[in-house]
Parts: C-alpha cells; sequence; structure tokens
C-alpha cells in the first residue's frame, strides 16, 4: 500500500496558500475558454492548472503547524543552522516545502541535496553531499529548533512581576 509523504508548513504559510488557491480558481473560472487558440491564453490556463494542483496536493498533505519535537534532531518544520565545513561559513534555513513560501528565512527541501544530508542529523553530526555541478561538500549541523519556537522572539525579556506583587506575596507567606 502507497504511503503518501506528509509536510510541515507553518499557519501562515497554509493560509497564504489557501487565498493564492482561491484566487487561481477564480481566475480560471472566470478567464480563458477552452476554444480559444491563442497559445498565450493556453500556456496561462496550464501554468494555472499546474499550481491549483500543485497547492491542492501540498494542502491535502500538510501538517499545519504542528512543530516537531525539540530534540535537536534535523526534520522538517525545523529551523536549522549548518556550517559548511570548508568556509566555515553558516547558514541557517528552515526544513521545508518549496512552494509554501515564507517570508522570514530561505526554505530547503528534504528532497534537495542539502535538505536530505542534514535530515536526521543531531547538533555536532558532519554529513556531507553532492553538488548539482559535481563535487561534494561537508557541512556540520550546529542546531536544529522548531519552526514555532524560532519565531519566539527571544531578544525580549520576560514579564517582570509588579515589584508590589513580590512583596503582597512574601507578606501572605510570613
Amino acid at each position: 500500500m502507497p504511503t503518501t509523504t506528509r509536510v510541515w508548513i507553518s499557519p501562515q504559510a497554509h493560509e497564504r496558500l489557501h487565498r493564492e488557491l482561491d484566487t487561481l480558481r477564480f481566475l480560471f473560472s472566470a478567464g480563458i475558454a477552452d476554444g480559444d487558440t491563442d497559445e498565450n491564453a493556453t500556456a496561462v490556463r496550464r501554468a494555472w492548472e499546474g499550481r491549483i494542483q500543485q497547492i491542492h496536493d501540498l494542502l491535502i498533505n500538510a501538517v499545519v503547524g504542528e512543530d516537531p519535537p525539540n530534540d535537536g534532531i534535523a526534520e522538517p518544520g525545523m529551523v536549522v543552522t549548518v556550517r559548511y565545513d570548508a568556509t566555515g561559513d553558516t547558514d541557517t534555513f528552515l526544513l521545508g516545502v518549496h512552494g509554501a513560501e515564507y517570508a522570514d528565512m530561505a526554505v530547503y527541501s528534504i528532497a534537495s541535496a542539502l535538505g536530505a544530508a542534514v535530515a536526521g542529523a543531531r547538533p555536532g553530526e558532519r554529513r556531507t553531499y553532492h553538488l548539482p555541478a559535481g563535487g561534494t561538500l561537508a557541512v556540520t549541523l550546529l542546531n536544529a529548533v522548531p519552526y514555532g519556537l524560532h519565531c519566539i522572539d527571544l531578544s525580549q525579556p520576560a514579564p517582570q512581576r509588579d515589584p508590589r506583587e513580590r512583596q503582597k506575596v512574601r507578606d501572605t507567606k510570613a
């Protein structure tokens, strides 16, 4: 029995894909007549059909916003940071799905060369992958955190209690 690969997408990407799908379906239904012989119109219609199918397939197989466990293992839905061993440069990206773009960072598919190489890696683990133009690159996984945790702005201080509240707590304990 064939199994379908589930794909992780953020709630924002899910909403954006639904809006795009609605727009494309409207344009498709209100657009170019089937009997139109204009080659450009036919090409546009085919492109719309292809994109509608692509979005539909993404949404059918989507796991929306359920972060993977925060175990440091690189998998879809994780924001990973890798170091390119040859240069020492680092790169941070979301291991996700192409076609469900994210505004704040690059997305590498699990099917891409780099995505496949780091999938399942733990921090400190070194992996190599083949470049499309030939040759290999070695990368070391530095960090992997769920997308939802990455989005929390850690630069903001934790909310502080009013000092009067602390005094009230001390007074009730005395």
